[in-house]
This record gives C-alpha cells, sequence and structure tokens, in this order.
C-alpha cells in the first residue's frame, strides 16, 4: 500500500519568512539567525560549485 504525501511526517518548519517574531524569545531568535546562518553558507557552498561546473563547461567549449 503506497503513503500518501499528506500521511507522511513533516520536518520541523524553523524559519518562515516573513513571519509574526514579536512572539519568539532572544534564545529562540539566536537560534534561527544560527540555522539561517548555517543555511546561508551551505547555500553559498552550493553556489559555488555549480559556478565552477559552469566555467569549466564554459573553459572546455571555448577550447
Amino acid at each position: 500500500m503506497a503513503i500518501d504525501d499528506d500521511d507522511r511526517p513533516r520536518p520541523k518548519l524553523i524559519h518562515q519568512i516573513g513571519q509574526d517574531l514579536s512572539l519568539l524569545s532572544l534564545d529562540d531568535l539566536n537560534e534561527r539567525i544560527t540555522a539561517l546562518e548555517g543555511e546561508i553558507e551551505r547555500l553559498k557552498t552550493e553556489a559555488a560549485k555549480k559556478r565552477a561546473s559552469r566555467d569549466a563547461a564554459a573553459s572546455f567549449f571555448k577550447s
């Protein structure tokens, strides 16, 4: 029997862009900042990999 997507547990959402922050504690805010900084680094790393791949392909086809 197949499992519907609605039946699967969803990962905990750490932060939603534009979310009301007024009810969060200072510790909660700092936790979110740390998580988002980690995500930014992950995105930058992936962008660098893709940029290197694109540059290698461009270099190959220029030759």
